[in-house]
């Protein structure tokens, strides 16, 4: 809980920079505040807050998400200075509103009770219905808003409802108790509805197909640093908060609702790839591309075992510096060009070599070519799941091939044409270019040897 209280304090501070019409500060305090919160993210959680265990546990695996979803935000805070540069009125609203929404995501890595489950997703999710339409005079941004708040309301309704059917069967929000009674009655009638009724609401929250609808539209409406932070950040709390809650509440009942679980990955993977084939859009082919990482990421609930949480954080970590890597290429194209077509993309390695590279490796991290992180990140998945279900990895494997093409669209477009319409004069800050070799170094380095990633974190 220290850590909430420093990311509390730094998000309240960066809101009232604005008001004395100092927000061009607001992304330094940010700053300051997730390296604060990093440090302490490393020390032993005060005796003081042991009265709170009952609803947040602050413990190993919790530590290891929130370590890695600031080490990401941070990032995405560097890249926020030319991002945001045409939102100089509202930049602490931006910036402090992304660190609430962070808040969210360190609840939801610590839960161990339902209400807290609720409370940490609609924190992680209302500040982002904001975001997505912080771009006042684009349409596509006002779209982006009003369909993430109206399709998130709709889980929303399914989670409430669904935690209300399994308290009606336990007598318990607790998700120890759940546990017990998943065990002793797997096959309630009214607790296995309250299951698939929750299983619905956090497909939706990771964007698992058919309850993807939301998210190419809203991924490529809202402002790209925004979209940046929710298919990293987001996504590596919304999938976490999902893998905890099937495996430690509902662990009982798995036979109930493993195969429907199985449906979703399959429809995801095979869907999410064949959409990202057709697009024409970059920032479109990005949202599909999520789409069906979170089928693969489906496939860590398949022959699970001691070491699926380590595997988990290392393909959401691995997955997020790939993602920012591709996103801050984007960024810059798009402030250029104000498009985000494959065709903007034309002649990039020519006049910026460094953001070609470190988009090209990014993207072949994403599809799982050997010495990147990706790769190895795939493949711990994979292995884990052939012990529990061997076609769906024989589905995910067609996926990964049918990714690359898609891939390899936007890397043809920037080293294959010679012609570029970049002018000499637009130049990339000396901040992304250190960014980008962080990215291309990490990737890299947690490619060739992956036990770096346990040395990182403390593991």
């Amino acid at each position: 809980m220290s850590v909430l209280v420093v990311l509390f304090l730094t998000a309240v501070l960066a809101l009232f920079s604005g008001v004395y019409n100092q927000g061009k500060f607001a992304r330094y305090i940010g700053i300051l505040g997730l390296l604060v919160a990093l440090c302490v993210s490393f020390s032993p959680e005060l005796a003081f807050f042991n009265q709170y265990k009952s609803m947040f546990d602050f413990n190993e695996n919790a530590a290891l998400f929130t370590k890695i979803s600031l080490v990401v935000t941070l990032l995405i805070f560097f890249l926020g200075g030319f991002a945001f540069n045409n939102h100089r009125s509202h930049q602490s609203e931006l910036y402090s509103l992304m660190l609430f929404s962070l808040i969210g995501a360190v609840i939801l890595f610590s839960f161990t009770n339902l209400v807290t489950l609720f409370l940490g997703i609609e924190i992680l999710s209302i500040p982002l219905y904001v975001m997505a339409g912080s771009n006042k005079t684009d349409l596509r941004s006002n779209e982006a808003s009003i369909k993430y708040f109206l399709m998130g309301a709709f889980a929303t309704g399914f989670l409430l409802f669904g935690i209300a059917l399994i308290y009606g069967s336990t007598g318990s929000f607790d998700v120890h108790v759940i546990n017990t009674f998943s065990v002793t009655n797997p096959k309630d009638l009214m607790f296995v509805m309250g299951i698939m009724l929750m299983l619905v609401a956090m497909a939706f929250k990771v964007s698992l197909a058919p309850f993807h609808m939301w998210s190419p539209d809203v991924y490529q409406g809202a402002p790209s640093l925004i979209t940046a932070f929710m298919a990293s950040v987001v996504k590596i709390a919304a999938f976490f908060a999902f893998f905890k809650v099937m495996n430690l509440a509902f662990a009982g009942s798995i036979k109930e609702w493993i195969n429907i679980l199985g449906v979703l990955v399959i429809i995801t993977l095979l869907l999410a790839n064949a959409m990202g084939l057709a697009q024409t859009n970059a920032k479109r082919m990005l949202a599909y591309s999520s789409v069906s990482h979170a089928g693969y990421l489906g496939l860590i609930f398949f022959g699970a075992n001691s070491l699926s949480v380590y595997n988990l954080a290392f393909y959401l970590f691995a997955y997020s510096l790939a993602t920012v890597g591709v996103f801050m290429t984007l960024i810059w194209v798009e402030k250029l060009k104000r498009e985000t077509s494959f065709e903007a993309f034309k002649g990039l390695a020519k006049s910026e070599p460094l953001l070609a590279v470190v988009t090209a490796v990014s993207l072949l991290s994403m599809a799982g070519i050997p010495l990147t992180a990706g790769f190895v990140a795939k493949f711990n998945i994979f292995a884990q799941a052939m012990n529990g279900a061997a076609f769906l990895v024989l589905i995910a494997v067609i996926g990964s091939a049918l990714s690359i093409a898609y891939y390899l669209k936007l890397i043809i477009s920037m080293f294959f044409h010679t012609e570029t319409t970049f002018k000499s004069s637009e130049k990339v800050s000396i901040t992304y270019n250190i960014i980008a070799v962080f990215i291309i170094v990490a990737i890299l380095a947690i490619g060739i040897y992956p036990d770096l990633f346990k040395v990182q974190f403390g593991l």
